[in-house]
């Protein structure tokens, strides 16, 4: 019971186990952590170079979500390289670049340079009478670092690299834990550093990352050469050592002090006052969040086109239903990593979902996103300097509502779940300082010369151009195999996000996780459900039943948080029986797939592109060369694609001016489509006299029908998969942008085909 007495840092050291050398300092035991992940395996790292270490070291940091967000922090060592030129030996800062991620970091993901060079560069800075934060001397450092550069590398290196350089250790971690941040954002954060560390972490109050911050940090070490590490307010700390394994350890130590503080204190529901609103069911959330997401992106998505990721977990809807979120939201976020993608506060909409009264929430988010766009014109108007660059876009990029949890906005699903990632790691922020002590945002002027600083903007000036396709979801309906996989991988190319649709789920999610193996899951925190994906999902749906197909359709909602193409390749050929008829059921089934059910879906999509109200929206069909060319043999399957033909005219005239409605028309496509498996292969080169053996694989059958039909057109060639793909893409992009009612024929030169 004694213990309880105790200062708070008193009793967090009792736990402690002392290392043996002085210079390693404190360090917990392994099973002493409860509120970080010890991942560190001294079998990983035998026999790694030091590089190799600073890399192994950087990801174990990365994928613990608790340590720092995606993006953020930096690491670095100081190691012994060989000079390129003279071959003698020199000391290299090794330090994580610019726009990296711990968590993928490879050795590419490091710049390098010489120690010696960066380090005279104190000379340099300290001659100028007029230095400091925020001044032109300051900012004028950074481009230098281009003259220090080792080996070539390419990486442009941090604007934390001051730091890294100045830290008297061959090791350093920078990090952004939510359970540091939570004291270097509270009103009392000095104190509370004191309380909870003693002699063991300096404080350094707020200021901009920079030559200036370095060199104090440089000489508070040598005013207290006990500490380990640093909390800097309103944004994060750093551990150091010249043992890697120390520092990862030190890193570790210096959150799990702050977490444990903070978890003695949290009052659960209560840290946040209590609930405002009682939480709504699953189905009522659901139902709301379809009706109302595609309607925001409409609103948000004037100028460019939004991706959204919907947040609606257990502590996203706390926080939302919660008494003090709306106070907590309108304070702004606090940690510069924060608000760089969340903007200085998100918008939140103060609606009863005990209601569900959608056109209210309608009306509430109306008026909130129309005073938020004059509040963020008049705070840039307030914080601008002379050399400030344009103001970007006022829309907020986090928006919060009671009942329905948060909704995230980036110009892709990375960036829109690196958004939400930020934002649940500001809500916990909030929630650790409210425990401790009480939440303090960042100066107002502080976040703006963060916002717009001149190295940020270099920042997004160095991102790669925007892909023809970027900022869209398109839907594939039949995108299991044939046309439609080949079809999500030319629109995946040019960035768009896909939607794999098929009646077999499986293949539908196969060619989801093709794209996701070629893209990658993108930067962010999957997350979990749909709202976690990356840039393709696989559904299913059938498309003889209207409710898979408008369930299809909301689920793409939650993943993207709209639709912008929708493609339907999927369709069936029924043969005629033995004695040449087809049956009553068979025609019902071809007509049912072939047409009404593409009817079915451009129907459902009229819905969300209604919500929407966003022009340039399109569908395109895949009919066939058959609608137009009687053929024996095919009667209910030429019959529907001719039916097909007309439905794209009429629905063109529908859809009209929102969105466009074309049609790829192909002569037979063999390779890949499920409508050849083998036995209609085998059937149809025995039909043609073509030569064939049954040992033969399914291939190689498949190749020599496609080759007999290529010698029925004009330019004797197969018609390919991804040539329909290409058509499609042409008519998806805005290079056909003003063509709508047509039927692009993708057949190799059909004569009896010609239009007449």
């Amino acid at each position: 019971m004694i213990l309880q007495f105790l200062a708070p840092w008193l009793y967090l050291t009792l736990v402690q186990r002392k290392v043996e050398g002085g210079r390693n300092g404190w360090r917990m035991m392994e099973r002493e952590f409860k509120h970080v992940k010890y991942l560190w395996r001294d079998e990983e790292v035998a026999g790694l170079s030091p590089l190799d270490r600073l890399v192994y070291r950087s990801n174990k940091l990365g994928e613990d979500i608790t340590l720092t967000n995606t993006g953020g922090g930096n690491t670095s060592a100081k190691l012994i390289e060989r000079d390129p030129l003279t071959g003698e030996e020199v000391e290299i800062l090794w330090v994580k670049g610019s726009g990296g991620d711990l968590r993928t970091a490879k050795r590419d993901g490091f710049a390098s340079l010489y120690l010696d060079k960066v380090r005279a560069m104190k000379a340099l800075y300290l001659r100028h009478p007029e230095r400091g934060p925020k001044t032109p001397v300051e900012d004028a450092m950074y481009p230098l670092y281009a003259h220090c550069v080792y080996n070539l590398n390419p990486r442009a290196c941090s604007i934390d690299t001051p730091l890294h350089t100045f830290v008297p250790y061959k090791h350093v971690d920078h990090l952004h834990p939510n359970a540091v941040i939570a004291i270097a954002a509270s009103v009392n954060q000095e104190r509370l550093c004191r309380t909870i560390y003693g002699d063991d972490v300096i404080y350094v109050p707020w200021q901009r990352p920079g030559f200036d911050l370095g060199l104090k940090i440089e000489q508070l070490i040598k005013d207290h050469p006990r500490a380990r590490g640093v909390l800097l307010g309103h944004h994060g700390m750093s551990s150091w050592s010249d043992d890697d394994k120390t520092c990862y350890e030190t890193a570790l130590e210096i959150v799990e002090r702050a977490a444990r503080y903070i978890a003695e204190r949290d009052r659960g529901e209560r840290t946040f006052g209590g609930l405002r609103y009682r939480p709504i069911s699953d189905g009522e959330r659901r139902r709301i969040q379809v009706e109302i997401i595609p309607w925001l992106r409409g609103q948000l998505s004037v100028e460019r086109r939004f991706v959204a990721t919907v947040q609606d977990d257990e502590r996203a809807l706390w926080f939302v239903n919660s008494v003090e979120g709306p106070r907590l939201a309108e304070l702004g976020t606090s940690c510069p990593d924060h608000f760089l993608r969340t903007k200085i506060k998100p918008l939140f909409v103060d609606w009863d979902p005990e209601s569900g009264d959608v056109e209210r929430l309608k009306g509430l988010l109306g008026e909130g996103l129309e005073r938020y766009r004059r509040d963020y014109a008049a705070y840039y108007n307030r914080c601008r300097r002379p050399d400030s660059p344009p103001m970007r876009d006022p829309n907020p990029t986090v928006i919060l509502i009671p009942g329905l949890g948060m909704i995230a906005w980036g110009k892709n699903k990375s960036e829109s779940r690196m958004t939400a990632e930020f934002y649940n790691c500001a809500i916990e922020v909030m929630r650790g300082a409210e425990a401790i002590d009480e939440y303090e945002a960042l100066d107002e002027q502080e976040a703006f010369d963060i916002e717009y600083w001149s190295l940020e903007e270099a920042k997004l000036r160095r991102l790669p151009p925007e892909k023809e396709l970027d900022r869209q979801v398109a839907v594939i309906i039949g995108a299991g195999s044939g046309i439609g996989r080949a079809a999500a991988h030319r629109l995946s190319k040019e960035g768009a996000h896909v939607v794999c649709v098929d009646l077999d789920e499986e293949a539908a999610q196969r060619t989801a996780q093709e794209i996701v193996a070629v893209r990658g899951e993108g930067l962010g925190v999957a997350g979990s459900g749909i709202s976690g994906c990356g840039p393709a999902i696989g559904l299913r749906c059938d498309l003889t039943d209207r409710r898979t197909i408008a369930r299809a359709f909301e689920d793409a909602i939650l993943a993207f948080g709209g639709i912008d193409a929708v493609i339907v390749t999927a369709g069936i050929f029924v043969p005629p029986d033995r004695a040449g008829r087809v049956s009553d059921e068979d025609w019902a089934r071809t007509f049912a797939i072939n047409v009404t059910g593409a009817y079915i879906v451009a129907d459902e999509a009229r819905r969300v592109f209604e919500r929407q109200s966003l022009k340039g929206g399109s569908i395109v069909l895949t009919t066939s060369a058959n609608a137009v060319v009687a053929k024996k043999g095919s009667l209910a399957y030429d019959a529907s694609k001719a039916a097909a033909n007309h439905l794209v005219r009429e629905l063109a005239v529908e859809l009209a001016p929102l969105v466009r409605v074309n049609a790829v028309a192909p002569a037979t496509v063999v390779r890949g489509s499920a409508m050849f498996p083998r036995d209609r292969v085998i059937a149809s080169l025995a039909k043609y006299g073509i030569p064939f053996d049954e040992s033969e694989s399914t291939d190689v059958l498949r190749e020599k029908l496609a080759n007999f039909y290529a010698q029925r057109s004009l330019l004797n060639v197969p018609i390919e998969p991804e040539d329909q793909a290409e058509a499609i893409f042409l008519l998806v992009s805005a290079r056909l942008g003003k063509t709508t009612g047509h039927i692009i024929p993708v057949d190799g030169g059909l004569q009896d085909g010609f239009l007449r």
